[in-house]
């Protein structure tokens, strides 16, 4: 059963999470990009960071489980948009990378899917 998406990526330390039927924390069980210096002021638009976090070993795997849970609440009985909200620690990394992904795969299995990226384009924090 296809639903409508709506998957909305951000940063922990901006602000507190958006209101979603299912939140995923990328920020512990991930290695954040920030680390790197040649990555840290790229974001989810450059290449290379899109590389490095889809390399991650469990990403693919979290994206797969995220699609087979927006397709349970798409199978429930009452109609309405699934909200999926992820984060990471700014939001321009393993988020917006993240929720590409997860647009991506349920697009093909048939989703109508939007995606918002609340703080991709905010400045870098200095941590």
């Amino acid at each position: 059963m296809s639903a409508a998406v709506e998957i909305v990526s951000f940063g922990y330390l901006h602000d507190a999470p958006p209101t979603a039927h299912l939140t995923i924390d990328l920020r512990h069980h991930f290695r954040d990009p920030h680390v790197s210096p040649e990555l840290r002021y790229m974001s989810a638009d450059d290449e290379p960071v899109r590389t490095a976090v889809l390399n991650t070993p469990g990403i693919t795997d979290l994206v797969d489980a995220t699609a087979t849970a927006v397709a349970a609440f798409a199978s429930g009985p009452s109609a309405g948009t699934v909200t999926i909200a992820d984060g990471c620690a700014g939001g321009r990394h393993r988020a917006p990378t993240f929720a590409r992904a997860l647009a991506e795969r349920l697009a093909e299995a048939g989703h109508s899917v939007t995606v918002r990226h609340r703080d991709l384009d905010k400045a870098v924090i200095a941590r």
